[in-house]
């Protein structure tokens, strides 16, 4: 789960990679005597299970939009050629055969990166997949500030703009070691699904384990009496437990907890949550507009009292063209800028 990269310490002999598919200029230490280590060496969890899963399943057809290598679908191109369809930079059409292929018995696999997946063909996805319930699923690479490329390229906004559709389900597992499991689930859930994923950017550890998946329930992974919950979602998950490993170190009681569905969410949890806590943080790789945070703020003011909450992710603004770690700093999205976030959220409630 946890991606050693995300925050690197760069030594003087790193070499720095610039991937602008992905992860944003980073760097790379290679061991001593041996070279850095070629992109082919990290496996592709994403395309490996979803090619898996084809296999197993004759219904399963992919589309990318001309981002094959990209989104891991080039795997699928290769080996079942009959069943892919690389539809061009061309997205509401994509999602427009998608639909139709849906309808014809088809579950259909839509690929590209998530502003594209998104915003772009919005009305398509709303009029062509979401109303008619069809069975597609929308795959969006590339979340939120982890792109070079700038604002054309970073979705601080798919959560927001895919939870407001009726039918829609979002899912966003929490790294490399949920993401086969997230694609299991999305497959066996009958209708729309909106997947949010970063490729891997390293091979995981030996021995970590895989991560689970129930649609529509919050995974508690540090469970902790006291007064803080952390809730994340994607790649924020790594953080929240960097920064809860800093808190406690202070000698706070602090729980963090996988929020891996957007939609449905599970209210039931945070509600609970709210009567135990003295202050609940959301941590997200999006804008606080409509994403984690606020179905965290929906579900607690319903219920009323409780907990306070602060919400961490990207304030009312759009970023930069940088790399990830920077764009991180930038907007306080570091485990020690979240540390300090929370000290602050709570010393302002001692002083009420």
């Amino acid at each position: 789960m946890r991606d050693a990269t995300l925050f690197p310490s760069v030594q003087a002999d790193a070499v720095v990679v610039d991937d602008f598919t992905q992860g944003g200029a980073h760097a790379v230490a290679p061991a001593a005597g041996a070279s850095a280590a070629s992109p082919a060496a990290v496996p592709r969890y994403y395309g490996e299970t979803l090619l898996a899963l084809a296999r197993e399943r004759g219904h399963i057809v992919a589309l990318s939009a001309d981002l094959s290598s990209s989104t891991e679908t080039d795997l699928f191109r290769d080996a079942l050629p009959e069943r892919f369809i690389n539809a061009g930079i061309a997205e509401a059409n994509m999602v427009g055969v998608a639909g139709g292929l849906a309808r014809s018995g088809m579950q259909a696999w839509v690929h590209t990166f998530c502003v594209f997946a998104t915003r772009r063909p919005y009305d398509q996805v709303a009029m062509q997949v979401a109303y008619p319930k069809a069975d597609v699923k929308i795959v969006g690479f590339l979340p939120g500030l982890a792109t070079i490329l700038g604002v054309s390229h970073q979705a601080i906004d798919d959560v927001a703009l895919m939870r407001a559709l009726p039918n829609m389900t979002v899912i966003e597992p929490a790294g490399p070691a949920q993401v086969p499991a997230a694609v299991r689930a999305a497959a066996d859930h009958k209708g729309p699904v909106y997947l949010r994923l970063l490729r891997a950017s390293q091979a995981l550890p030996a021995g970590t384990p895989w991560m689970p998946v129930r649609i529509g329930e919050i995974q508690p992974l540090e469970a902790a009496e006291g007064e803080v919950l952390l809730i994340a979602s994607g790649l924020m998950v790594e953080v929240a437990l960097a920064a809860a490993a800093r808190l406690r170190a202070q000698g706070l009681g602090v729980a963090v907890a996988n929020a891996h569905t957007l939609k449905p969410f599970d209210d039931d949890f945070v509600r609970a949550q709210a009567r135990q806590r003295r202050l609940i943080v959301t941590l997200e790789n999006h804008s606080v507009i409509g994403g984690l945070g606020s179905a965290v703020a929906e579900a607690m003011a319903e219920a009323g009292g409780g907990a306070r909450l602060l919400r961490l992710g990207v304030r009312d603004r759009f970023a930069q063209g940088a790399s990830m770690p920077w764009l991180f700093e930038r907007h306080g999205l570091t485990p020690p800028a979240v540390a300090e976030a929370v000290g602050r959220a709570l010393a302002a409630g001692d002083a009420r």
